[in-house]
Parts: structure tokens; sequence; C-alpha cells
């Protein structure tokens, strides 16, 4: 699979409300680095804030507006 996101681009990540929506759970994100597709074949990324950086799965990623 191809990335969706480029470097350069700003995100925010989703996660699991307890109803089992996806919500927005953390502030602006900027994509650093693009890295392998996990072994379920979802491309993965590097995003970085001003807390940190971490790894998240494309699935986890919405554009920032």
């Amino acid at each position: 699979m191809s990335h969706k996101y480029k470097i350069g681009q700003h995100v925010r990540q989703l996660g699991l409300s307890y109803a089992g929506q996806k919500s927005i759970v953390d502030g602006l994100f900027e994509v650093v680095r693009l890295t392998p597709d996990d072994r379920a074949g979802e491309p993965t990324y590097r995003i970085r804030s001003a807390g940190g950086e971490r790894a998240v799965r494309e699935g986890e990623l919405v554009l920032a507006s």
C-alpha cells in the first residue's frame, strides 16, 4: 500500500472513545517520516508535536484542516 500522507503535512491522531467511535485524542502533529507497512499491510508513520514523537498507523490519522 502507498502512504496517504506526506512528510511535512499536519495531521491529528484519532483514538477510540468509550462508545467505540473514533475521535481526536491529541493535538496537531507533523508527519516526519514514512515507515514501512505493518504486518497487516497498513502504512505507518512517525509523527511529531511539541510533546514528542511517536509511531502511528495510517488509520489513526486524519488530515488537519
